[in-house]
């Protein structure tokens, strides 16, 4: 038997707001209270923390992560504003001396970049191919685009993979669709040590943040089957060191054998889905829209599954016993989805449909009518908070593709979640970091007044919701109450707070904190939360105490 007890704090427990101390036992909560009560159980305990402050609180779950991508992105060039690229002429820039820095013996192996984004430079456009091979000195290079639905690459690296060939080739080294599959399947050729290694990094970056598990997006554009079912069995086990891996699949399924066959081929698969694209990326212009794009009158993006194809998925899913996710953003891409869960839901009736907990991931545009068959078909949403702060507000991304009549009503957070639609919050690392205060920032401060939701909403979303929208929720994880699985993070912030309003975050004190939670003051001129421990049931994952 190991204990610990964490004191001299706040613990965020809804059953006693007020709690100072927690003792764990065994994986589970055995105890929360006050530091007076506390210090009569320090006999019991093989490890006393002095939490001088800090606060103790469940720890999150990352409900949209690409692991494989994440790792790569990792020891990357980084092409985001964060990196100090804000330009084309800074991408280049940091292209040619990453390209320097290399030794000659990787010279025929491709230069990775993420995170550039064209509508924030001065310039609006991709790097092309030409500039890449003067850039790269020849080198094959792929640059994913911050969504990573496109890329800029270079005539080598075009040429390795016959892009030329395959729809979505441009001849300015600007790729989507297929030939952007293509240029993906290049970029993560790598070998099995290496690409063990790369999921190990992703992980521990994940738990460096308070992350206790990822719902790994995995797709045969992304990753392997092997891959995924490594990531599967080494996370399993707590003792693994790591955040668990809840596994989805992105494989179009037409029959019930169909989706029977992929369960037995991955034990262990939580869903059979997740990036399974009905439609693109609004940066990419390939989400697919009713209306034309604002900054390109004669693209509306692409349907990249029919109704018929969600139909016959949705069906086959349930029947197999499992969930299903699918990947939507525009509101053409959300009309055909809902006709095929529909169309499924006349052939396997409702109550099935309803109760198998289908996902919609992103879900950016919803409209009433939308919003009323989502809560009908009892479906899901895992929403990246995120891409608001990234892309919202009148000069932002949404705006430039769809003029900001349209934009202003994306990501609608507060509707969902007044509509009761159950919500999962996530990354989608690496198009946005692994940071959930982030994201949870964003909810609150959401760009849209109307649309931002609490923090302890938002909160929630982050926790007990990923435990929810895996199917996972009645273990009890997610919260901090006696007998729950211990699945926390131990956080140093300088101020802790309490929601008084919704979108508004106030100093804490006994009468605004009216019996709810303490959570970090998240505003922008306090530094964010520092985590200090991670913790997955009797293991720790990160540790910074010291």
């Amino acid at each position: 038997m190991s204990a610990t007890l964490y004191r001299n704090g706040a613990v965020h427990a809804s059953s006693d707001p007020f709690a100072e101390a927690i003792l764990v036992a065994d994986g589970t909560v055995a105890w929360i209270g006050s530091d007076d009560t506390a210090a009569g159980l320090v006999d019991r305990a093989d490890e006393v923390v002095d939490l001088d402050g800090a606060l103790v609180a469940p720890a999150f779950v990352d409900a949209h992560v690409h692991v494989l991508e994440t790792g790569l992105a990792l020891e990357s060039v980084d092409l985001s504003p964060a990196g100090g690229v804000h330009s084309l002429a800074d991408a280049l820039d940091a292209v040619r001396r990453a390209a320097q820095a290399r030794p000659d013996t990787m010279r025929d192996e491709p230069l990775l970049g993420f995170g550039w984004d064209d509508t924030g430079w001065p310039e609006h456009r991709a790097p092309s191919a030409a500039e890449l091979d003067a850039a790269a000195g020849g080198a094959p290079v792929y640059l994913a685009r911050v969504d990573v639905h496109s890329a800029a690459v270079s005539s080598s690296l075009a040429a390795r993979a016959g892009l030329d060939r395959l729809p979505g080739w441009t001849p300015d080294g600007l790729v989507t669709l297929d030939a952007h599959h293509a240029a993906r399947d290049v970029a993560r050729d790598v070998s099995g040590p290496r690409r063990t290694a790369l999921y190990l990094a992703a992980l521990r970056h994940a738990a460096a943040r308070g992350v206790v598990a990822v719902h790994e997006m995995s797709a045969p554009s992304v990753d392997t089957r092997e891959g995924l079912l490594e990531l599967l069995t080494s996370t399993a086990d707590e003792r693994s060191g790591l955040p668990l891996v809840v596994g989805y699949r992105a494989e179009a399924c037409t029959t019930v054998d169909d989706a029977r066959a992929l369960l037995a081929a991955l034990p262990g698969l939580t869903g059979i889905g997740g990036d399974l694209n009905v439609d693109g990326s609004l940066g990419s212009r390939t989400a697919a829209l009713r209306a034309p794009y604002a900054d390109r009158p004669g693209e509306r993006g692409v349907l990249m599954l029919s109704a018929e194809q969600v139909a016959n998925h949705v069906a086959a899913v349930t029947r197999a016993g499992v969930h299903t996710a699918f990947h939507v953003i525009g509101d053409l891409g959300m009309d055909e989805v809902l006709l095929g869960i529909r169309a499924a839901a006349d052939v396997e009736g409702l109550p099935a449909i309803a109760a198998a907990g289908h996902r919609l991931e992103h879900a950016e545009m919803v409209d009433a009518p939308a919003l009323a068959a989502m809560v009908l078909l009892g479906l899901r949403v895992s929403a990246q908070p995120a891409f608001d702060a990234a892309w919202g507000g009148p000069d932002g991304m949404y705006a430039a593709r769809l003029g900001a009549g349209r934009a202003i009503a994306l990501n609608p957070l507060a509707d969902l979640a007044a509509a009761g639609v159950p919500l999962a919050f996530g990354s989608d690392s690496p198009v946005t970091p692994v940071d959930p205060w982030a994201g949870i920032r964003a909810a609150v401060e959401h760009t849209a007044a109307e649309q931002r939701i609490s923090a302890r909403a938002a909160f929630r979303a982050t926790t007990r919701g990923g435990w929810r929208l895996a199917g996972l929720d009645g273990t009890g994880a997610g919260e901090l109450r006696v007998g729950s699985p211990v699945h926390l993070a131990v956080w140093r912030s300088e101020h802790l707070t309490v929601q008084a309003g919704r979108g508004q975050l106030t100093a804490w004190s006994a009468e605004a904190r009216a019996g709810q939670p303490l959570l970090p003051d998240l505003s922008a001129d306090v530094p964010p939360p520092v985590c200090l421990r991670t913790v997955r049931g009797e293991t720790v994952l990160h540790d910074a105490l010291g």
